[in-house]
């Protein structure tokens, strides 16, 4: 009888064992798919693990886990785009000089569509596109000119500056 006991106690051990295994093979396939891009498959791998570890059970606890992280991430996000908006306002309005009206130089009325309208508006903002504004100049591909407050690429800054910067 002693013997029937140690068996089946070996049995459980090889047992969690196997499930532990098992567990650390799904998360070595895991890493493997995101490193090849895949990470639809790499999840997959990550729910068998936890399903082999712990069960369902195991499975919708750490996707909840996961959800509160994720809604607290895009919370963080969300701000973090708010503050970079607010600052890129702030430059904008500081590099605009109070009281400026375009001068009749600004033929195309470039000034205007580029920056803002009568209650300092931008079109991009009022178009609901601010981001594409701040994306431009937080990747270092274009400039806010400190003229006239638009944005301009990097590689067009002389020609904005000779030809259509409306306060040069």
């Amino acid at each position: 009888m002693h013997y029937a006991t140690m068996n089946d106690t070996e049995m459980m051990d090889t047992d969690s064992g196997d499930k532990a295994g098992a567990a650390r093979d799904f998360l070595s396939a895991a890493r493997r798919l995101v490193d090849q891009g895949q990470p639809s498959q790499a999840l997959q791998a990550v729910v068998m693990a936890m399903r082999t570890q712990g069960g369902d059970e195991a499975v919708l606890q750490i996707l909840n886990r996961t959800r509160e992280l994720y809604k607290r991430r895009i919370q963080e996000t969300a701000s973090m785009d708010q503050l970079a908006s607010i600052f890129a306002e702030c430059a904008i309005t500081e590099a605009q000089p109070l009281g400026h009206e375009p001068r009749s130089t600004d033929v195309f009325g470039t000034k205007d569509t580029v920056t803002a309208d009568a209650h300092g508006i931008s079109i991009l903002k009022k178009s609901g596109r601010s981001q594409i504004m701040l994306d431009a100049f937080a990747d270092g591909s274009s400039f806010i000119c400190l003229q006239c407050g638009g944005l301009v690429s990097v590689h067009r800054r002389d020609e904005h500056y000779a030809y259509w910067c409306s306060n040069m």
